[in-house]
């Protein structure tokens, strides 16, 4: 079953690398993606999650984006857990073909409602996750604009598939290194879909570790690859963005007694 789940994650690499590589326009840059997330179990079924993405580009010396997102979950069951959940995003004009073509920030404005299912397999921890977004992404409808004055309604489904191992021991608990692999596809659709059908492609590959039950950090290697929505000179543009990615995961059990 493992090696089942590698195949599919190198296909989806392989896939997106190869598409459309002779029509294209390659932007290639280097970030980093510095990330917090919180979950608060309130009880059995209810908890809150948070979330913040600083993401730079050149690793760290210019704005790429900044995301907050903060959700509800419920969970269904031991392997089922479903969210809810706004979030706000700042896209700033970096690399060499800005996403907004006036070479200007803009803000999003985004709903989610989200699905994780997961499993084992020996000693391996596996988990699917499905998103559906509702996204209001601001757009300038001439470039003497200062801020956005539209706010077009977009769409995206979102797939991720997670592995992770233990490198100490058959199970993944206090002060264990572990090695994670994911790769996330996002597709585009409904009436207001441009060029990014197929919006974008990340995969990671992360150490982590797991100081207790309520901390794990982790940090790795990150590639995304990302379809901007409007053609330059006839050509589809697609940004390879290759960089480090750091994690710091925080799990806190409100039910507990202090």
């Amino acid at each position: 079953m493992l090696k089942r789940y590698i195949i599919i994650i190198i296909f989806l690499s392989l896939s997106n690398t190869s598409f459309s590589q002779n029509t294209r326009i390659t932007n290639r840059n280097s970030i980093g993606w510095y990330n917090y997330f919180g979950t608060f179990k309130l009880n059995n079924k209810f908890g809150l999650h948070t979330e913040y993405q600083f993401r730079r580009n050149d690793v760290i010396t210019e704005w790429q984006q900044s995301l907050l997102r903060v959700g509800v979950n419920y969970q269904l069951n031991p392997k089922i857990q479903l969210r809810v959940g706004y979030a706000w995003i700042e896209t700033f004009p970096y690399g060499e073909i800005p996403i907004n073509g006036m070479g200007k920030d803009f803000t999003e404005h985004r709903l989610f409602q989200m699905a994780t299912i997961t499993d084992k397999a020996g000693i391996v921890d596996l988990s699917h996750r499905f998103m559906l977004e509702q996204r209001w992404v601001g757009r300038y409808s001439n470039a003497n604009l200062n801020k956005e004055d539209e706010y077009p309604l977009l769409n995206r489904f979102r797939y991720m598939f997670r592995l992770q191992v233990p490198l100490k021991g058959k199970e993944i608990k206090d002060k264990t290194p572990y090695l994670a692999i994911y790769e996330e596809v996002f597709i585009g659709f409904g009436e207001n879909v441009n060029e990014n059908i197929f919006d974008q492609n990340r995969l990671g590959v992360l150490m982590g570790y797991r100081l207790n039950q309520n901390i794990r950090l982790e940090a790795g290697y990150l590639n995304q690859i990302l379809q901007l929505g409007r053609e330059v000179n006839g050509r589809n543009v697609f940004q390879q963005n290759n960089g480090f990615i750091l994690n710091a995961n925080f799990n806190i059990d409100l039910t507990k007694k202090q």
